[in-house]
């Protein structure tokens, strides 16, 4: 079924004590100009924006894929792998439980929806540091009565799966260079990653459009290349 809505949060003040991997001060203002454009650009996909307020409890709840997954009809609230951002799906699931029938991951498992790559016949789930085999386990059961196999794949480095890969569309898949060739992407056409661009993996199709991290000229290229039209948002 084609997305047709995007929940979003705003960075709130408190994204200067988000989880980051470099000693670097965040800037916020920043971060929230940024994150406006990258509404837009949702809207400029077709989508409708909905807007919640900043969750200030909660550093890194403006990165809004981990926290719950809506897949088979059904919304699935995730236990992020990261103990400081337990506490956001709650939101998530009061909004969800409204519109679609609600599961639950539970411990000791852990699942991030930027490990989930949902694929027309399989999802496939990376088995990070944020996602566990328990996790994965109980999503696959989630999952057995709509048909649709639940396939582990190690992460290696990546924080997340989603972080080297991005499914497309038209039976494609973006890839990095250490991703291009694992078995368990055989039968799809790769659109390979230059090395120098690695961070522009992380893409968001939405049909024919794709959202893509401005300053990766190479892959805005392959994609055009494609046909899609590339939707280009600073991060």
């Amino acid at each position: 079924m084609p997305v047709s809505c995007a929940l979003v949060r705003p960075p709130g003040a408190s994204y200067v004590r988000a989880i980051s991997s470099t000693a670097a001060r965040i800037d916020v203002a920043l971060a929230r100009a940024q994150h406006a454009e990258y509404c837009q650009a949702l809207a400029a996909a077709g989508l409708a924006v909905e807007l919640l307020s900043p969750d200030e409890r909660y550093p890194d709840s403006c990165f809004m894929q981990d926290p719950a997954l809506v897949i088979a009809g059904q919304a699935i609230i995730c236990r992020p792998g990261a103990a400081s951002r337990r506490g956001e799906e709650e939101a998530l699931a009061e909004w969800l439980a409204r519109r679609l029938p609600v599961a639950r991951i539970e411990e000791p498992g852990t699942l991030e929806g930027g490990d989930v790559l949902v694929l027309p016949d399989s999802v496939l789930v990376g088995e990070s540091g944020r996602s566990n085999a328990a996790g994965i386990r109980q999503l696959a059961a989630l999952l057995a009565p709509a048909g649709l196999p639940v396939i582990s794949v190690p992460v290696g480095d990546n924080l997340h799966l989603l972080s080297a890969v991005a499914y497309l569309g038209r039976n494609r898949l973006l890839a990095v260079e250490a991703f291009a060739e694992r078995p368990v992407f055989a039968g799809l056409e790769i659109i390979p990653v230059p090395r120098a661009e690695t961070y522009a993996a992380n893409v968001l199709a939405l049909g024919d459009h794709v959202i893509v991290p401005a300053g990766y000229p190479r892959v805005a290229r392959a994609l055009r290349a494609c046909g899609l039209d590339v939707l280009l948002v600073p991060t």
